[in-house]
């Protein structure tokens, strides 16, 4: 049995590492994904939210998601735990603090 490899124009996978746009190494393909998940957006609606994106970019993001989708998924949730880890280990700053007191927060 052969294997085809599959090309995806904009996207690179440096060994190791997240998938990430190739003309804007630091966004990467789950915090697209991220857009589409969590807002339902299309990629023409992420492409308005964040003018920087081309709409090729978005499309090709989208299309490496939903042919690596448990890869990308995977990702997702080990952010997601990561901030989450991350809210009870750093201390609360100062401003929010007054707000708390306050009861603006």
């Amino acid at each position: 049995m052969s294997t085809i490899a599959v090309a995806y124009p904009h996207i690179e996978q440096p060994p190791g590492e997240p998938a990430r746009l190739e003309r804007l190494p630091r966004v990467r393909v789950a915090q697209i994904v991220m857009d589409y998940l969590a807002h339902g957006w299309s990629a023409d609606e992420i492409c308005r939210q964040h003018s920087h994106l081309r709409s090729a970019e978005v499309h090709a993001a989208m299309t490496f998601y939903f042919d690596h989708q448990p890869e990308i998924d995977a990702e997702i949730r080990a952010e997601w735990k990561s901030a989450e880890e991350e809210l009870h280990t750093v201390p609360r700053s100062p401003f929010l603090q007054r707000l708390i007191a306050k009861g603006l927060a």
